[in-house]
């Protein structure tokens, strides 16, 4: 089973990507980690990527995508894989499909994390941080992880440690920056979902509700 997933930053979208690939046992696969492996193994294709990098410049998609090929063809991949972070925009998504379809890999699914634009925005911006453990969920904006409150503030929910937030959280400027990207219909991460509404099988799940919610009904969808 070969997928895609989509989502804005704060749909959940690492989450319910993690269930699926604990669910079918494909592999996660985030194009940062395959940059990182393919700079660290020193690669001809990591050597290309770094000289872009080091330059603070985005690596073209001629690099981008054969890494990502080179990737699902790995052993691991025999069963399918779940690509996460790839394509952001219409002209990625055409070519990555032009490059799959040459290449005779399927493609299965496309999951969509469907979510409002201010929704998501409020629980990047909601999100808190344990003191005692990142991994506690804590989230102001979100009923199911709302912390505890305790003298006139929110402590952890989980353990009643101090909350505090991350300071890329709380920039509007960078969220709505990558807001604009994704929820672009005509050339970003929206376009290439509609382009592909007409080539593979598009699975839309609301990201509304909890966690379960949203992974119970994906996973019904996907059978």
């Amino acid at each position: 089973m070969n997928i895609l997933i989509f989502g804005p930053n704060g749909s959940g979208k690492g989450t319910q990507g993690a269930i699926v690939q604990k669910k079918y046992g494909v592999p996660h696969i985030e194009t940062g980690v395959i940059f990182r492996q393919n700079i660290a193994g020193g690669t001809d294709l990591g050597k290309q990527a770094k000289a872009f990098i080091d330059k603070g410049e985005l690596v073209p998609d001629d690099i981008t995508i054969p890494m990502i090929l080179n990737r699902i063809k790995e052993a691991d991949c025999s069963k399918g894989w779940l690509l996460d972070g790839f394509p952001r925009n219409l002209a990625q998504a055409e070519a990555m499909y032009e490059a799959l379809t040459k290449e005779n890999i399927p493609l299965n699914y496309v999951i969509e994390i469907e979510l409002a634009r201010e929704i998501a925005k409020k629980r990047i911006m909601g999100r808190r941080l344990c003191a005692n453990d990142n991994n506690h969920p804590n989230n102001i904006y979100i009923d199911a992880t709302k912390p505890a409150e305790k003298d006139g503030k929110f402590v952890c929910r989980v353990c009643g440690g101090e909350l505090s937030t991350r300071a890329d959280d709380q920039d509007e400027g960078a969220i709505d920056k990558r807001h604009n990207i994704y929820y672009d219909a005509n050339t970003g991460t929206m376009a290439a979902i509609n382009y592909f509404k007409e080539r593979a099988t598009v699975i839309g799940v609301d990201g509304g509700p909890g966690v379960t919610e949203v992974s119970e009904e994906l996973l019904k969808k996907l059978g």
